[in-house]
């Protein structure tokens, strides 16, 4: 069992930055691909960003050259470095881990869930 907890979130205006970070209990941390999706009121939980047990990154498109992600895994955490900050980006945003080999995308194929975090961008 992993247990994920992010933090980080809050209320930004536009054009402002945030740093999401999640920790995770399992010892064996850098054996997990780490994703980051986000829900909005209404909509489906989509997916954001994800980096591979090996660092290789990939993002929706909506986010890309904005949101970053990135992991220490002597720490136990996965980042999610976001810039330039749109009203569209106001979510829950929740850190997941996958134990597969393979990279993922979507979220039933995620093992692991945090709480969330509230992001709120304002205009």
């Amino acid at each position: 069992q992993v247990q994920l907890v992010e933090s980080g979130g809050g209320l930004v205006q536009a054009g402002g930055s945030l740093r999401l970070s999640c920790v995770a209990s399992a010892r064996t941390f850098s054996s997990y691909n780490m994703g980051w999706f986000r829900q909005a009121p209404g909509k489906e939980r989509e997916f954001v960003a994800t980096i591979s047990r090996t660092g290789t990154r990939y993002y929706a498109n909506s986010v890309k050259g904005r949101l970053t992600i990135s992991r220490d895994n002597a720490k136990n955490t996965v980042y999610l470095q976001m810039a330039t900050l749109k009203p569209e980006d106001t979510a829950v945003y929740y850190c997941a881990a996958d134990g597969s080999s393979s990279t993922r995308f979507l979220p039933d194929e995620y093992d692991y869930w945090g709480q969330g975090t509230q992001v709120t961008v304002s205009s």
